[in-house]
């Protein structure tokens, strides 16, 4: 079912240590803010792992972004329940068995303080090309 303008689509997850951990060993990100726990035992989660969430909405609905705008508003740490709001603000039909999206996002933790927004647009192929 194809979107449409104003779906909103929602996501969540909690980010774990071990998932901090395999971050670090793909990205090489080895701040010591997210390998040294803080007095609660909580690292901080990667800002780029924070925007997973995003992407992969966009991902269960091929879309080859070409741009991402985020802004990180404040710290997600492992624990933390993250929801991710996606709107989509565009989608439309082109030529050439395209379709060009775009969509807004807002995440927010477990107490509805906003952790990262921002926004993507892309195009979605037809056919597999």
């Amino acid at each position: 079912m194809p979107l449409i303008v104003g779906d909103i689509i929602t996501f969540e997850r909690t980010f774990t240590v071990r998932d901090v951990e395999l971050f670090i060993e793909i990205s090489g990100d080895e701040g010591i803010h997210h390998m040294t726990a803080d007095e609660q035992g909580r690292l901080v989660v990667q800002g780029l792992l924070t925007a997973t969430l995003p992407t992969k909405v966009g991902g269960d609905h091929n879309v080859l972004a070409r741009t991402m705008n985020f802004e990180f508003l404040r710290p997600v740490f492992t624990g933390d329940a993250i929801i991710c709001e996606v709107k989509i603000e565009k989608y439309e039909m082109q030529e050439n068995n395209r379709t060009a999206i775009a969509a807004s996002f807002l995440c927010e933790n477990q107490n509805e303080k906003e952790v990262l927004k921002g926004d993507f647009a892309g195009v979605i192929l037809e056919n597999n090309e």
